[in-house]
């Protein structure tokens, strides 16, 4: 997974300040957050730790998350509208592991 979404960064020549973790609960609430970072990036391993910190910032208290999303924007190109979804899973064999305790 991570190497498709670093070509697809790279295609697009994609590098941005902002990462946007958007999560959607099973009561069909849903929330963001996201950082702002001071310099630019475009590697798949900043996006993914920072995405990271922000899901661990959220207090779940148990509830079930039916949706997780990240999104890279605030783009240096200029095209502040674009916004470039990344593929959280696929069938790479990631185990993603969440503590509620």
């Amino acid at each position: 997974m991570f190497t498709t979404t670093q070509q697809r960064l790279e295609q697009h020549q994609a590098r941005g300040r902002t990462i946007t973790l958007k999560i959607k609960f099973g009561d069909y609430q849903q929330i963001t957050r996201s950082k702002t970072l001071p310099d630019y990036i475009g590697d798949i391993e900043t996006i993914i730790a920072t995405a990271t910190a922000l899901f661990e910032a959220v207090e779940l208290k148990s509830r079930s998350i039916r949706l997780l999303g990240i999104s890279l924007s605030n783009l240096e190109n200029g095209k502040q509208t674009q916004v470039i979804q990344l593929p959280l899973f696929s069938s790479s064999g990631i185990i993603f592991s969440f503590n509620n305790g």
